[in-house]
């Protein structure tokens, strides 16, 4: 057994009843390339919970999604505007830019967030071929801050796109955790408050792989099918993705664990602030705090509970919890900070 800790919920297992869905799939043949009855399942879930002319492509990874959403969108002479903390700016070795030969323009934030009022500034040279046109503004949700956008924050960033002929997206890897903090349903903060597009992530809450791209747009998405292939996120035996999908969607398996790992945060958050050597630099909204703690002590915390440092001049740490995290886990990491600091 792998060490048990805070790195990641990417780290965590797989949910009993996704791992008995890909089991139950594992029977017979079926055609190949998502045109079984799982995956059909699944796309139509998907358009009862957002509405029937949406799009779904299903994909295998969190930074196929964005690609193959943000492909689909712009061309390579559009720019992207998104938060410098966000996964495509920072984590993505660059495959936005290499599959769309757009450029990324980074916004500086202190929590994640990005607003109208920091966006308008970079809405300029539209019409000019000297300057990369403003073509796609990129959010996440929940953010890489761990910070989570209000229904109406994400209402004025898309009418500010849409005022200037842009496309809002979307990247929800952590969209249930977002979706249980909010208490809406995922329409209400994705297509009903003007979303496009959206990245729908499923692996880091529970599922062993693949997520969703979802077009509410579908004029967008008339070149999808091949910017999938192209970037081979067409998965022949694509009904091991759909067949975790079903009960995903259908049984709420995504609220249950999303409720879980965001009432386990709650509860590290409620423990560390009794703690006076250590500082919460974010608020904690969905599954993820961040913290400043002595440099000296990460180490020996990571001895026992592996984690990663967020930023190690500050010595700001990050710890997220999964659907799988244990109240046992919290609290024996809380006696073990409580110890190191001498409180």
């Amino acid at each position: 057994m792998g060490q048990r800790g805070f790195a990641s919920d990417n780290n965590s297992g797989i949910h009993p009843q996704i791992l008995k869905a890909i089991g139950e799939a594992n029977s017979g043949h079926s055609v190949g390339y998502g045109d079984d009855p799982w995956t059909k399942e699944a796309i139509a879930l998907f358009k009862n919970e957002f509405g029937e002319d949406t799009e779904v492509f299903m994909v295998l990874t969190g930074t196929g999604a964005n690609i193959l959403s943000i492909q689909s969108a712009v061309h390579s002479f559009h720019s992207i505007i998104c938060s410098e903390t966000a996964h495509i700016q920072t984590d993505e070795c660059g495959a936005p830019e290499k599959f769309t030969g757009s450029k990324l323009i980074p916004v500086p934030t202190l929590d994640g967030k990005i607003t109208p009022k920091q966006l308008e500034k970079y809405l300029h040279g539209f019409d000019s071929e000297h300057h990369s046109q403003p073509g796609l503004i990129s959010i996440t949700q929940v953010t890489e801050l761990g910070t989570i956008y209000s229904v109406q924050e994400i209402r004025e960033i898309a009418e500010l796109a849409h005022n200037h002929g842009m496309y809002l997206h979307m990247d929800g890897a952590r969209i249930s955790n977002a979706a249980v903090s909010l208490g809406v349903p995922f329409r209400t903060f994705t297509r009903d408050a003007g979303v496009d597009i959206l990245s729908f992530g499923g692996t880091k809450n529970g599922m062993m792989i693949g997520e969703a791209v979802l077009f509410f747009n579908p004029s967008l998405s008339a070149y999808t099918k091949y910017y999938r292939k192209q970037a081979a996120q067409l998965f022949s035996k694509m009904r091991f993705v759909g067949a975790q999908f079903v009960p995903y969607l259908r049984d709420e398996i995504w609220k249950i664990n999303a409720t879980h790992s965001n009432k386990m945060a709650k509860i590290l958050e409620t423990e560390v602030q009794k703690l006076k050597g250590i500082k919460i630099t974010q608020a904690v909204q969905g599954n993820g705090i961040f913290a400043l703690v002595p440099h000296a002590l990460i180490p020996l915390l990571q001895q026992q509970f592996f984690f990663y440092v967020w930023n190690e001049s500050r010595g700001e740490v990050r710890w997220m919890t999964s659907f799988d995290t244990t109240e046992d886990e919290i609290y024996n990491f809380a006696n073990l900070l409580r110890k190191l600091l001498n409180e």
